[in-house]
């Protein structure tokens, strides 16, 4: 099984603000509404793995936004609305108990998400793979992409795009050794 990070982070370095607003990622503008790759991305993994405050932000969009089975990871959460019900399953699992259980699920590629959940995976050195897009703006604090892991961990990097809107991605590949 293969897991990745698809995000974006400020210019500092946060994925939201301190109160899990993204208004300032919602401002860029994109005059030729490129995806940024995401179709591509989201075409390569058949679940997504993401934590309680991700999926409440979800929750206040429009509309659900995936098309691929949601795993929510809650100590506190006990039941999902009922319209989701056959796209969200609850996990209460530590990240290798979660990769254990998904792949005996058939799954092969897990899109990771949120900041929490990112860093309980990277502490556990549960990634594989890391796509992050900086945007060119600073937001001062906020929910950082990182946190505190035991060792040392080293990627590759594979590719950089630079976007006409000054959005720039890369893309990193954990070395094992």
């Amino acid at each position: 099984m293969k897991t990745w990070v698809y995000i974006a982070t400020s210019l500092d370095g946060y994925i939201a603000r301190e109160n899990g607003d993204i208004d300032w990622l919602m401002s860029i503008e994109n005059p030729t509404d490129d995806d940024f790759g995401y179709k591509d991305f989201i075409s390569s993994i058949d679940g997504i793995v993401i934590g309680r405050g991700t999926y409440e932000k979800v929750l206040t969009f429009p509309s659900w936004p995936y098309d691929r089975k949601v795993y929510v990871l809650s100590t506190t959460l006990k039941s999902v609305p009922e319209p989701l019900k056959d796209k969200i399953t609850l996990l209460s699992m530590k990240p290798k108990e979660v990769l254990a259980y998904l792949s005996s699920q058939r799954h092969a590629g897990l899109y990771i998400d949120g900041g929490m959940v990112i860093q309980g995976f990277l502490r556990d050195d549960c990634i594989d793979e890391m796509i992050i897009t900086k945007i060119p703006v600073l937001i001062g604090s906020g929910i950082p992409l990182f946190g505190n892991l035991p060792a040392d961990m080293q990627f590759k990097h594979l590719h950089t795009q630079v976007y006409p809107n000054g959005l720039v991605k890369s893309h990193y590949r954990r070395l094992r050794g």
